[in-house]
């Protein structure tokens, strides 16, 4: 169901339309990483990338944040601790552009913030870190690889609860 929220065939957003934008435009035109996109804009991670060697994103789903943290907290890390916010996107970038099956054939991949993470295959699906499964694989931009999993990673605690759902 994931998948089908976003665009294809020749809607504005689709596969081939992706492939020529820039990351940050690329991120805007994917209607399930809305959460995403704003900690990126937000944070300015992506000034820190390794220029030439492009990047790929492990990119959490607005679902995914909303299980994770409280709209509170999720406020307070936009607002007021830009530092944490950049380094919990750094936990979701990889330097180069790598296709799902190539990391899941690796074993392991670095992310941006220093942590090796294990990557395994269980039939179509690439689990990754032990906590998050690639949902929807392979999106490319200029310059990038986008794979939608449905957990956020990185150190900081979960703070969501059925009664602090973050809104969308």
């Amino acid at each position: 169901p994931l998948c089908a929220a976003l665009p294809t065939g020749t809607d504005p957003g689709n596969p081939t339309f992706l492939a020529d934008q820039p990351v940050d435009q690329a991120l805007r035109w994917m209607p399930t990483l809305t959460t995403f996109e704003a900690a990126v804009r937000t944070s300015g991670v992506l000034a820190d990338l390794p220029t030439g060697t492009g990047v790929t994103i492990l990119a959490p789903s607005d679902d995914a944040f909303a299980a994770k943290f409280s709209e509170d907290n999720w406020d307070n890390l936009m607002a007021r601790h830009t530092d944490q916010l950049r380094t919990l996107l750094k936990a979701h970038l990889i330097a180069g552009t790598h296709p799902i099956d190539d990391l899941a054939s690796a074993g392991t991949a670095t992310t941006l913030d220093g942590t090796t993470v294990t990557l395994t295959r269980t039939g179509p699906t690439t689990r990754i870190a032990d906590r998050a499964d690639a949902v929807c694989a392979d999106y490319q931009a200029t310059n990038a690889r986008i794979h939608i999993i449905n957990a956020v990673l990185g150190p900081l605690p979960t703070t969501a609860n059925d009664t602090d759902q973050r809104a969308h």
